[in-house]
Order: C-alpha cells, then structure tokens, then sequence
C-alpha cells in the first residue's frame, strides 16, 4: 500500500480516481459498525421488492393534502390507492 498515490493532493482536492484505487474499497456495511448505519439509515438489500418506482403527475391539492399529514405521507398515499382498488373492482 505503501507504493499507492495518496487520495488527496496537497490543495486538499480528491484527485480523478483509477480503476486500480476502486478495487481496494470496500462496501460502507462492511467498514462501519452496525451502529453508525443504524443512524446513518444504511440499510441492506431488499429481500423482495415490494414496491415499484414510478413518475406519476398529482394535483397540488392532493400533494399538499398528503405532505401535510407528516412523515409517512407516500406510505399513506399507497394505502389510499390500495383502498380505492378495493373499493372499485
């Protein structure tokens, strides 16, 4: 390790990173203790994706309507789809 081009140069700036120097990392779950990526949110792997990412265009009533309950808003919104699903075969 000794003979390997310190990361940084002497401004401080990160210098343009080779292919060489990308094999030497390692994944951060392996690098950090669990609990930093427990405070970081770090999480692993989906087992099974339960969920799919899309673009989808609302009205900004709804938007805001949903932004407004706090937290968990998207989670909520997906229930309501869910129910309207249900409720309209």
């Amino acid at each position: 390790m000794a003979n390997h081009l310190p990361l940084i140069d002497d401004d401080g700036e990160v210098r343009e990173l080779t292919a060489e120097n990308f094999t030497h990392f390692k994944p951060v779950t392996e690098v950090l203790p669990a609990s930093l990526l427990k405070k970081l949110g770090v999480r692993g792997h989906q087992k099974t994706p339960t969920k799919e990412r899309i673009t989808i265009r609302l009205s900004a009533e709804v938007v805001t309507a949903f932004r407004a309950t706090g937290k968990g808003w998207q989670t909520r919104m997906d229930a309501a789809l869910r129910d309207w699903i249900q409720q309209h075969p």
